[in-house]
């Protein structure tokens, strides 16, 4: 499988640029076509009505401000956009869309191979924005940090492996990048032997199977009961100077509701570098 078709989600933030430049670069190292989603969401929350029955009609001169704002912001991004397509000499679409993001995103998504994405920043209005695209897009996510610069993605990559149906997946929607890659090193953190985890032989087995693609790569492993996974794989990503992390994202469903797992929540807080994620 190779990469055919990217996304990557502009809006108004300061990391959209970042966002563009890692897509656009990724566009051109793998030959594919590149599609930029900026939607105009003009949601806004709701709010006491004190002003006598003119609520409504604030309420719709602020929708209308924000669409305003959206509207000029998107061609400036758009402009961003073009630049981008012209100096990596790639093609690409330029897609904008008004409705409600998340519902947006995940439609748009699940007709591209790979979806970047910026992480959730706890001061920014991209909350949740992540957890949507991972659990109903069906398709990998590239989360890039909301701090940092990243000259180059790929080169020095490391994949948490816990054996799961989760990590599994990641790890083989992530063969097209680790195909280029310099480096590659699968880390298992803690890691339990038997049927029901690692086998006998803990990395063995998805070792084989990497190298029966064609793939070198190396296995570490670091046991430290006292340390979480997350603190343990972020150390080492740390180490060996990876410049794109590889994992599954774990969840489960309440009430029609996501719930992160531990390890996934802490990493998608406290990531350094950007992130694959599959669910």
């Amino acid at each position: 499988m190779k990469l055919c078709e990217i996304l990557v989600h502009l809006d108004q933030s300061p990391r959209a640029q970042a966002r563009l430049d890692i897509a656009a670069s990724l566009t051109r190292q793998h030959g594919a076509h590149l599609t930029a989603l900026h939607v105009i969401d003009v949601a806004v929350p709701v709010m006491a009505m004190g002003d006598g029955g003119g609520g409504g009609a604030v309420i719709a001169e602020l929708m209308e401000q924000m669409r305003q704002s959206a509207l000029t912001a998107g061609v400036k991004l758009k402009a961003a956009f073009e630049a981008a397509l012209a100096r990596e000499g790639i093609m690409g679409e330029w897609r904008q869309v008004e409705g409600t993001t998340p519902e947006i995103l995940v439609l748009h998504g699940r007709y591209a191979d790979l979806l970047v994405l910026g992480q959730d920043d706890p001061e920014g209005d991209n909350r949740g924005l992540l957890e949507a695209a991972l659990f109903d897009s069906g398709r990998p996510v590239l989360a890039i940090p909301f701090a940092g610069n990243f000259k180059s993605i790929g080169k020095r990559v490391l994949v948490g492996w816990n054996a799961s149906r989760e990590a599994s997946r990641a790890l083989h929607d992530a063969l097209p990048l680790i195909a280029k890659a310099d480096t590659t090193t699968v880390f298992l953190a803690n890691p339990k032997r038997g049927l029901a985890a690692h086998g006998e032989e803990p990395g063995a087995d998805i070792a084989r199977h990497l190298a029966r693609h064609g793939l070198k790569v190396e296995v570490a492993k670091a046991m430290a009961d006292d340390v979480s996974d997350s603190a343990l794989l972020l150390n080492h990503a740390s180490d060996m100077g990876a410049d794109l992390l590889v994992m599954g994202a774990y969840g489960h469903s309440r009430l029609r509701e996501f719930i992160l797992g531990g390890v996934t929540r802490s990493l998608l807080r406290e990531m350094t570098i950007p992130v694959l994620l599959s669910h």
